[in-house]
């Protein structure tokens, strides 16, 4: 069937989008559209799964993948996109090959790199819509900052243990993400999933509505959330929309914008690892002889109950939230060795610790994740 734009449906393609077809909102018109779309999922992740598998289904010409990823065990319990298979696999590669095994027609193009400031216009330019499927804040400012700049809407959706958020930016038609969320949070103070955890069927439920915005704003038909932050409460089963206004003062979309580049978003949102003296380090080898050597430690554990209770070496839990108010429960006498999941909460810990002068503080380069791949693979790891 030839279409108004050069479109072309086969027979097969007719059958499969028939109940789209049916629908007086949709219609051929409607899934022309689609098909003539081209969208980019940055991050194959818990989000970008559903949104990735819904999009396809729904005959979406052009997916873009963007991810550096690759499918580890801890992922199969929310990223359905991925199976038991892929492990060790690129996810862009997994991606791609659930997709077109669920629809062979969209084209797929996939990036397997991580977004940054200096890719972000080339790997943009050649879609209409961008949906963000990613899970930390830089990536999210990164995210809303090029296609402010760069003229694209964008879904956002986050998800974290039993909650989730959706909402629809799209300059100048209505705020960003920085007229949302002006700054970023304090480091840590909102862990992501790895950390914190989440309900598998959260980030599900999520992803599905981010493809449904993305399949409206593409179509025409029904009202996208600009202005309007939808929020999920999966233990009460409720839903909630909020408005926010555009805020006339924002940098980058306000009347008088001060940002007209792409900037450094893990020195904005100040999660750039920090660099601690030699000195101040402990690889977990060298833990591992001094606890074989019965020496006199102080193993402080700044991770979260829930992290701790899951997988642990002993010592002292006090999450890093804490530690400032509870210093006097520390044995400054003795050596303290910080640890975290992956070394970076401990090394900011050690950092606090220093300036509270406690002179003998060393992170554990690593973290817990370190110890249980060279040290004891016996502990589960998440």
């Amino acid at each position: 069937m030839q279409t108004g734009t050069d479109i072309e449906f086969s027979s097969e393609e007719l059958t499969r989008y028939s109940r789209h077809l049916l629908l007086p909102e949709i219609g051929i018109e409607g899934q022309r559209k689609i098909k003539n779309a081209k969208v980019l999922i940055v991050g194959v992740g818990g989000l970008g799964s559903p949104a990735a598998m819904y999009l396809s289904a729904a005959g979406v010409g052009k997916l873009g993948i963007v991810d550096d990823d690759i499918v580890d065990g801890t992922n199969l319990q929310r990223q359905i996109i991925h199976s038991t298979r892929d492990v060790g696999k690129k996810k862009t590669e997994s991606a791609a090959e659930m997709i077109q095994h669920l629809n062979p027609h969209p084209e797929i193009e996939i990036f397997n790199e991580r977004l940054t400031s200096s890719n972000a216009e080339k790997i943009f330019s050649n879609y209409d819509i961008i949906l963000d499927g990613t899970d930390n804040f830089p990536a999210r400012y990164l995210i809303n900052d090029a296609a402010v700049l760069f003229g694209k809407p964008v879904v956002f959706g986050s998800v974290y243990r039993f909650e989730g958020q959706v909402s629809f930016f799209h300059s100048p038609l209505g705020p960003c993400y920085r007229c949302l969320y002006p700054n970023p949070p304090s480091p840590n103070s909102i862990p992501d999933c790895a950390v914190g955890g989440v309900l598998g069927v959260v980030p599900g439920i999520i992803g599905t509505i981010q493809a449904l915005e993305a399949i409206k704003y593409i179509t025409g038909h029904g009202e996208v959330l600009i202005g309007k932050l939808l929020l999920f409460d999966a233990l009460r089963s409720n839903f909630e929309k909020i408005q926010f206004a555009k805020d006339p003062s924002c940098p980058l979309c306000g009347k008088e914008s001060t940002i007209h580049q792409l900037i450094d978003y893990e020195q904005f949102c100040d999660v750039s690892q920090i660099q601690l003296k030699p000195e101040n380090e402990i690889s977990v080898e060298e833990l591992q002889s001094k606890i074989d050597r019965k020496e006199n430690l102080f193993i402080l554990d700044v991770r979260e109950q829930s992290e701790y209770d899951f997988s642990n070496i002993g010592g002292t839990l006090i999450p890093l939230g804490e530690l400032d108010r509870r210093i006097d429960e520390l044995h400054k006498e003795r050596e303290i060795v910080v640890l975290c999941k992956t070394g970076i909460r401990s090394a900011r810990a050690v950092e606090l610790l220093l300036n509270k002068e406690c002179t003998s503080v060393k992170n554990l380069v690593g973290g817990i994740s370190a110890w249980i791949e060279r040290i004891d693979p016996t502990l589960p790891s998440y």
